[in-house]
């Protein structure tokens, strides 16, 4: 069955509230993240392919800001190694449950244990695969160095994280064009001018980019021997770091 058309913003409202990710928005997020995100199917399926290489026997792979559990199913009917499990964690009651309510009907095998809590307060241990999909964007600036090293912690040597996030750009004329062309995208996806302006300044309350510099950084300051790029469609950036 086809998901609810996302119309979230399609008509004028007096005041743009932050965005938060309540009923409304996971009833239409499956339409609404296909068609804000440039190459997200592309990102989801890579994710299952690198989830199935990297999975070790007797580890955990982490999906941290799960949403509906499309990172955590792509790398559930990719994983074949014995004993590995997935623990998908969003802070969403809303997100939870209807991911919880899709997994039943899901007949892999690994086992998946969701959680609704602070990814910041999960405990990762034993890991093989750490999955960050567009999540980190959504932590407050000052954490996300201590919430890094503490992934890093809990990763098994020759462990990978996956971080997915939208960027911002130093040079000015490139940040005005990496908008525009995520613009133009919106709209050859059917949004409005309205949507995508009111969209933008509910995101713009709670969603903090940074450059992939920035990233890059951070990630070998806590502890990673790599840091690449392996996706960018415009503004939109997929990274795999090795442990």
């Amino acid at each position: 069955m086809n998901s609810p058309k996302d119309f979230l913003y399609a008509s004028p409202v007096g005041e743009v509230f932050a965005f938060k990710f309540d009923e409304t928005v996971a009833r239409i997020f499956p339409d609404m993240i296909q068609r804000s995100v440039p190459g997200y199917s592309a990102i989801i399926s890579a994710i299952g392919l690198l989830a199935g290489r990297f999975a070790r026997e007797h580890s955990v792979c982490y999906d941290l800001g799960c949403s509906l559990g499309a990172a955590t199913l792509s790398m559930r009917h990719q994983i074949e190694v014995e004993n590995c499990r997935i623990i998908a964690v969003d802070n969403s009651p809303a997100m939870v449950t209807r991911f919880q309510e899709t997994l039943q009907k899901d007949q892999a095998k690994v086992v998946v244990d969701v959680l609704c809590a602070d990814i910041r307060e999960v405990a990762i241990e034993q890991a093989s695969v750490v999955v960050l999909n567009f999540t980190l964007q959504f932590i407050p600036l000052a954490d996300r160095l201590n919430f890094l090293q503490k992934i890093y912690n809990g990763l098994l040597p020759g462990g990978i994280l996956i971080l997915s996030e939208k960027l911002e750009f130093d040079d000015e004329r490139q940040q005005e064009l990496q908008i525009k062309m995520h613009h133009a995208f919106k709209k050859a996806q059917g949004y409005s001018d309205l949507e995508i302006s009111q969209k933008r300044s509910a995101l713009e309350k709670v969603l903090i980019p940074e450059t992939l510099i920035q990233h890059q950084n951070r990630l070998r300051e806590v502890g990673f021997s790599s840091a690449e790029v392996w996706f960018q469609y415009f503004n939109f950036a997929s990274i795999i770091a090795l442990k």
